[in-house]
């Protein structure tokens, strides 16, 4: 049941209550438990939990979805284990589940934080606390709150767990405080960010590329000249070798002239055993000015890692034909438009990528994704919510493009002031804040969580190693 409560508040969901109620639950039926009994409920919980959160990739490939919940399960139970089931230890259940999305974020193939449990956050009280420790301070705040209200209950030190929530809620407001402050605006962006709509459920390497060029070369026909900026999705350019020169990029350049404007374009550039996904930027004079190459990869959708390996044990040859070349360094455009933070789609999961970019300059940070290959909302929606997440972690506006959404135009506050439908052809415009300053998160990154969390579960082990310690301590002879 506690498992369900935290897949219910997972986008598309707007039900952020639950995650807490789930907490609260796992806590509850965590008291008392031996470590055996622990793993059994986290096996359990965890397969509540990603069994209908992952349901998205049965349609791609059921073995690797079958191992991927198996593998997600499994760090679950483990993170169970650390759990200290004594009821005045109730903390080490929210502070097991930050290391559980930390450890997922970085594990395995450099991480997979799908679904991440502070994204089902971004609607209640506690994603204000996002620009002083990030998601995971989320994710301790809101699982923590729930955990406070068993130990309420089932704890006769109620005073010392009031003092705990008090001090929590007052994180939580002051982060809410931090993030309504204004002192580091850099003037403002005025963008249009094309959708050129069509078919969803196509995967990417068997999709028309000219259709889909097609249609963003159409949709951009209309655009207004008074732009500062024109944003394209990932892969909205498929070309053979480098971009340069080609009859694709022609129209880009013609685009860019005709607007006035920087325009920056999703695109992959083929090559006979490899491919790169990068986002490319056009200054208005129809010359190339910058571009950055995608660092995080997607395993098994950009890349196969140890190929040999995996493909003998499945034909993913008709799945992922060649391998991304990774970029490097920070996603900065510079660009007559302004420095421009930038994250290539599954990017946008990952807080590190935007700290990067922001810490090098980024005053506002663009998502060119593609998520044409999902049947539901689900995953455009989730994405949506990442973007959302990292605009409040690190005070920047986000606009997200995809070819068949959704696109979305997110305030440095969270808020979606635009979005698109599925598969619809729209143009989104706003103008939007460019910011300078850097959030506390952005300069500490996840390193203090990370360490409280740590202590907060090695904090009863060390205590019995000293007291055990102490008990072998020969006495001292008096004289």
């Amino acid at each position: 049941m506690a498992g369900a409560l935290l897949a219910g508040s997972m986008p598309p969901r707007t039900a952020w209550y639950l995650a807490p109620l789930g907490a609260a639950l796992l806590t509850w039926s965590l008291l008392g438990l031996a470590w055996r009994q622990r793993l059994v409920a986290g096996i359990m919980t965890g397969l509540a939990f990603f069994l209908p959160t992952l349901s998205w990739l049965i349609g791609f490939h059921p073995a690797g979805f079958a191992a991927l919940l198996g593998l997600e399960t499994v760090l679950f139970a483990l993170a169970m284990l650390a759990v200290d089931a004594r009821p005045a230890r109730w903390w080490t259940v929210p502070a097991a589940l930050v290391a559980l999305e930390a450890v997922r974020g970085r594990f395995p193939f450099g991480g997979f934080p799908i679904p991440g449990l502070a994204l089902g956050q971004l609607d209640g009280p506690l994603a204000g606390a996002a620009p002083l420790g990030g998601s995971l301070l989320v994710v301790g705040l809101a699982t923590g709150a729930g955990a406070a209200v068993t130990a309420l209950l089932v704890d006769g030190r109620r005073v010392r767990t009031l003092a705990v929530v008090g001090v929590s809620l007052a994180v939580g407001a002051m982060g809410i405080l931090l993030a309504g402050r204004d002192g580091a605006s850099a003037g403002s962006l005025r963008a249009a960010l094309v959708q050129g709509g069509g078919p969803r459920g196509i995967p990417a390497v068997v999709s028309d590329a000219d259709a889909v060029t097609e249609r963003q070369v159409q949709l951009s026909e209309d655009l207004p000249s008074d732009l500062d900026l024109v944003l394209w999705p990932e892969s909205s350019l498929a070309v053979s070798g480098p971009v340069t020169d080609t009859s694709e990029a022609a129209r880009v350049a013609q685009l860019a002239r005709r607007t006035g404007a920087t325009v920056v374009v999703g695109l992959s550039e083929s090559y006979d055993r490899s491919f790169r996904n990068a986002a490319v930027a056009w200054g208005p004079d129809g010359r190339i000015v910058d571009r950055y190459e995608k660092v995080h990869r997607v395993p098994f959708g950009e890349y196969i890692p140890a190929r040999a390996f995996f493909e003998s044990l499945s034909d993913l040859t008709a799945l992922v034909p060649r391998d991304a070349v990774p970029g490097r360094g920070p996603g900065l455009l510079g660009t007559p438009a302004g420095p421009l933070g930038v994250v290539i789609s599954y990017e946008v999961f990952f807080s590190d990528r935007v700290r990067s970019a922001v810490v090098a300059g980024g005053q506002v940070v663009l998502v060119p994704t593609n998520a044409a290959s999902y049947t539901t909302e689900e995953v455009p929606a989730t994405e949506v919510a990442a973007a959302r997440m990292r605009a409040l972690e690190f005070d920047r506006a986000v606009l997200q493009a995809a070819p068949t959404g959704y696109t979305a135009i997110i305030r440095p506050d969270g808020r979606v002031v635009g979005q698109s439908g599925l598969s619809t052809p729209e143009v989104l415009t706003a103008t939007v804040p460019l910011r300078t300053g850097m959030t506390v998160y952005a300069r500490t990154g996840d390193g203090p969580v990370l360490a409280v969390a740590a202590l907060t579960l090695l904090a009863s082990p060390l205590a019995g190693l000293c007291a055990a310690l102490r008990r072998r301590r020969p006495g001292t002879v008096g004289t």
